[in-house]
């Protein structure tokens, strides 16, 4: 794996790790900040569904995380390919269910990665 490869992996995961923590922990402070569309008075009524989007970006970061740890070149590059993946529909979905903006922030960074792995297939 690229050092570029690597560094944009690290940026994906951070970034989900950061939805974790405004999802699970901060839903009814900095979620009304980042969602500005949706009422204010439903951020208590959707805590706990919000909490559960936030479980499913850890896992997700978790999943590129692991992939620093891999050694076999072959093996780190599935993983990749299929969290880089998983990113990616997550955000095409969110785009198109929730929020356009979610493609840019978590799509898009997916894509282009994925793309860099692909181009740099051993």
């Amino acid at each position: 794996m690229t050092i570029v490869i690597t560094v944009f992996i690290g940026i994906i995961a951070a970034l989900h790790l950061y939805f974790l923590w405004f999802e699970m922990f901060a839903w009814n402070t900095r979620g009304k900040k980042i969602f500005k569309n949706l009422p204010k008075e439903m951020f208590e009524p959707t805590k706990s569904m919000a909490a559960n989007q936030g479980l499913y970006n850890g896992f997700l970061s978790a999943g590129l995380i692991w992939t620093f740890f891999i050694q076999d070149v072959v093996w780190n590059t599935r993983v990749s390919i299929f969290f880089l993946c998983c990113v990616a529909i997550a955000g095409i979905f969110g785009a198109l269910t929730a929020d356009k903006k979610i493609f840019m922030v978590q799509a898009l960074p997916a894509l282009i990665t994925l793309l860099l792995v692909f181009v740099n297939q051993p």
